[in-house]
């Protein structure tokens, strides 16, 4: 006994060396690059290393992990940044009132697909428990019942929008821009269900390691994107000169191949033959179908908060006109750069935790979790010095009018502001998504962004007359404060299941007596 004892005597200091915050104050930061031992050891399964609860081997950090799985991750997503830089510059350059109307649509369909994105991210924690733990026979089948859940879901999301679309002229928009928004609306609006087949087959190559193949895919997507932008904007090689249309023609084509491809890869490929039979074959079953949606729609709910802040804050913009709506259609195109990246390594962190979790491996869940937030602020000091310093030049790359690009200058510094929190606020997020604790999620993005950044933007910006600016002062509050309460339910929920482990040895070594 004086064995365990001491063991759970260590584990307690653990834990309270974390209730000390990391925000708020940068110092507070160098606590948490202590060194800490961890451990792990490497077996071969399935062609696969994952790491067993073995302690044989120490392993003090797991940034070369994180970093094998979230780089093709976010790869693949800065080729979703390149496809929206690229429709923003090209629509931008064909006229200004096409570019705000891209605007408020883009804005909508950022909050519908990262909602139908998160519904898809609680295959994550299922599929990365159960490769953990080495059950994989087990995975066919609850894709199977995730693919009819996500059908579901896209089909709610499209009645929606459908709702949404009936009403665009009751929304406060400029007049000028609904014949521009109208066919945009109806063509986005097309992809939605193709989108939900692609984001199934992501989560899960991404829940059994294989990231490579969406970040393939999504790379081959937006080549296609490009091209079909150059063909149907301009009018180029005899194609017809769409304007705004054309783009929204070649996202949707681009959107339906990547589905496509997705499904035809996991098909096809030798290496997915034991998942295969029981993804086409299995039966759509209430346990599984059940399990889904009780992970899905709180992650999706909490991202669709973060993003209806935004969307929110996007027609809060359009009431002051179509320059600044313009500008904040450049700077949400430009920080989704940073979104992409920080949520391509959260979610890579959420992986791994998951395949810890399944060997209730918790000290390197804990490891994983604040090595990959180190990561993220990395990332973003390095994206975000060259922006801050080019940031007089940046709006001239989307559009020619100088008001906009005065007004891109200054919110370059408001979203470099916010980064710590937004970085902050994934990485948690993720770490809470890979111990399956998602519900708490839900509540704190509400506090966060409804309660906290939305009056307080739109007080800013209105009552007090700062416009854009108010508007956008208020957003490193509600991130800050989201990644807060993340972090805090994060180690609460850790710590309650390293003492239900050691309760579970104490019983054990009892029972054995």
């Amino acid at each position: 006994m004086p064995e365990l004892q001491e063991a759970a005597n260590n584990d307690e200091k653990k834990g309270k060396m974390m209730e000390k915050p990391p925000i708020f104050i940068f110092s507070s930061c160098i606590c948490l690059f202590h060194k800490k031992k961890s451990y792990l050891c490497t077996i071969k399964t399935d062609k696969k290393l994952y790491m067993s609860n073995k302690n044989t081997a120490t392993q003090r950090h797991y940034y070369k992990n994180l970093l094998s799985i979230g780089i093709p991750i976010v790869i693949g997503q800065l080729g979703t940044i390149v496809l929206g830089f690229a429709d923003t510059i090209m629509i931008g350059h064909h006229s200004t009132e096409e570019l705000a109307a891209a605007g408020l649509v883009n804005n909508i369909y950022a909050l519908v697909f990262i909602m139908y994105m998160g519904f898809t991210y609680g295959l994550t924690p299922i599929i990365g428990r159960l490769y953990g733990e080495g059950r994989i026979d087990s995975i066919g089948q609850k894709v199977r019942n995730s693919l009819f859940a996500n059908m579901l879901t896209g089909t709610l999301l499209s009645i929606g929008l459908v709702v949404l679309y009936l009403n665009l002229s009751h929304i406060g928009q400029p007049e000028e821009l609904l014949s521009l928004i109208h066919p945009y609306f109806i063509v986005n609006l097309i992809s939605v269900l193709f989108m939900g087949v692609f984001y199934t087959m992501k989560q899960f190559l991404d829940g059994i390691a294989e990231t490579r193949v969406a970040m393939w895919v999504m790379i081959a997507g937006n080549v296609v994107n490009i091209i079909g932008n150059w063909l149907l904007i301009y009018g180029v090689a005899g194609f017809p000169e769409l304007g705004l249309l054309g783009a929204g023609i070649s996202t949707l084509l681009s959107r339906v191949l990547m589905a496509m491809a997705m499904v035809t890869i996991v098909v096809c490929r030798k290496k997915f033959t034991q998942y295969r039979h029981d993804i086409i074959h299995s039966n759509i079953n209430k346990i599984d179908f059940r399990e889904m949606n009780r992970l899905g729609w709180p992650v999706a709910l909490q991202l669709g908060m973060e993003s209806s802040a935004f969307t929110l804050s996007c027609v809060m913009v359009g009431w002051l006109g179509t320059i600044p709506l313009a500008a904040h259609q450049v700077m949400i195109t430009l920080s989704q750069l940073f979104y992409l990246v920080l949520s391509g390594m959260a979610a890579a962190m959420a992986i791994r935790v998951s395949h810890f979790v399944g060997q209730k491996d918790y000290q390197a869940v804990r490891h994983n979790a604040y090595d990959g937030w180190r990561l993220n602020l990395m990332f973003s000091f390095c994206m975000g010095l060259p922006v801050l310093l080019l940031r007089h030049q940046i709006g001239g790359w989307f559009n020619d009018n100088v008001e906009v690009q005065q007004y891109v200058a200054q919110l370059i510094i408001l979203m470099m502001v916010y980064q710590f929190g937004d970085g902050l606020q994934y990485s948690f997020a993720n770490a809470l998504r890979g111990i399956a604790c998602v519900r708490p999620m839900v509540l704190y993005a509400f506090i966060a962004y409804f309660v906290i950044s939305l009056p307080m933007g739109y007080t800013l910006g209105f009552p007090l007359g700062m416009g854009i600016l108010g508007i956008w002062i208020a957003f490193p509050f509600g991130l800050t404060i989201a990644g807060t309460l993340y972090w805090h339910r994060f180690e609460k929920e850790l710590r309650r299941m390293e003492e239900k482990r050691m309760e579970g040895k104490k019983t054990t070594i009892a029972y054995r007596r």
